[in-house]
């Protein structure tokens, strides 16, 4: 009798470790994605998440999906949540991407979790799998690109007056698209055909916490108080759409876009909705556009390679070193847009209908 409960024991023990898993699922067969969103207010971030539960689901995974409204408390809560509810995969585009996430990211990968960084780096963790994202280099060089041929900076024009703003000093990413876009601008700074009136040339005298369009506004409206009130600014280095937009309001607030005061040239990213309307009046002067149709694409495949014991298909294994490791990334290419060319970018690929835009 004693051996026979041994042996019933045992058994259970083993079912029991069975029903807990390694969390390696694969396929059709109940693989679960958890899908960690930084925010709804920026409709990119709702796009990505919408896009890939879709793809997801076509694959017949299951999906959790959440977005932390900007809150890095929320985010950890939420990521720990679906650790506990049994998730294969976690997908995470970090609100900060510096180190607050790495206790739960642990927690993750010793539960056998692959971990794949979306758009954004997850800094100082070594449990990060892989990372699908933009040439975000190249992303600053084509603003400051669009700024160097719109001033004919290189036909020797100038001098011009120049403001840089830069994005959120909690995302790996801002650091790629100001060293971009200062690869091509910082030359004719130094000459002194791009003149920075302010003299914040900087990073983190331009760098705009958590991407804010009002934070960016209000720096904008004190640099036109300090600097221009008898100047005129005649191009601004925007790294997003959302902060764009805050500068255009400031500006507009002092008569620029009126008369003989026209908009300076004014960059962007991301190809929101409300930006490509302000080119389209002459607002805003362009955008980069990343097409996260095919980013929430690349990320699924990822996903789905690693569900079923493979290895994810990557392109750049040097460039992404998160202070732990060198995470291998795959990198989708950014396209410049302005008035000329948005309808062939983003009407005529079904990004966007001619009625959204009206």
């Amino acid at each position: 009798m004693k051996k026979w409960l041994s042996i019933i024991t045992l058994l259970l023990m083993l079912v029991s470790l069975t029903a807990c898993g390694t969390n390696q699922a694969s396929g059709k067969e109940g693989g679960y994605v958890g899908i960690s969103m930084p925010t709804k207010s920026s409709e990119r971030w709702v796009n990505d998440g919408e896009n890939m539960a879709k793809q997801f689901k076509k694959l017949g995974y299951k999906v959790d999906l959440q977005y932390a409204e900007d809150v890095v408390e929320n985010q950890t809560a939420q990521i720990e949540n679906m650790i506990t509810k049994g998730v294969n995969v976690l997908v995470i585009a970090p609100i900060d991407g510096q180190a607050a996430l790495t206790n739960v990211l642990e927690r993750a990968h010793k539960l056998g979790i692959k971990i794949i960084a979306y758009d954004r780096l997850i800094r100082n963790s070594k449990y990060i799998d892989y990372y699908a994202t933009f040439d975000n280099f190249e992303v600053g060089v084509q603003q400051g690109t669009y700024i160097e041929e719109k001033l004919g900076l290189k036909e020797g024009k100038g001098p011009f007056n120049i403001e840089l703003f830069a994005g959120s000093p909690d995302d790996n990413n801002a650091y790629f698209f100001f060293d971009g876009a200062m690869s091509i601008l910082k030359p004719y700074i130094k000459s002194g055909k791009l003149v920075v009136r302010s003299g914040q040339m900087k990073f983190n005298q331009g760098a705009t916490l958590r991407w804010d369009g009002a934070l960016a506004q209000s720096r904008m409206d004190n640099l036109l108080s300090a600097h221009y009130s008898s100047k005129r600014v005649d191009a601004i280095l925007s790294p997003y759409d959302g902060i764009s937009i805050g500068i255009i309001s400031s500006l507009k607030g002092v008569g620029y876009g009126k008369g003989d005061k026209p908009m300076p040239i004014i960059t962007g990213q991301d190809a929101e909705l409300a930006s490509i309307k302000s080119i389209i009046r002459g607002e805003q002067t362009q955008t980069v556009f990343k097409d996260t149709r095919k980013l929430a694409e690349k990320a699924v495949e990822m996903a789905d390679s690693v569900l079923k014991g493979k290895k994810a298909e990557v392109n750049d294994t040097q460039t992404y070193d998160n202070g732990e490791k060198v995470v291998p990334a795959y990198l989708l290419n950014p396209l410049s847009v302005d008035k000329t060319n948005y309808e062939s970018l983003l009407i005529d690929s079904g990004y966007y209908t001619k009625d959204q835009l009206k």
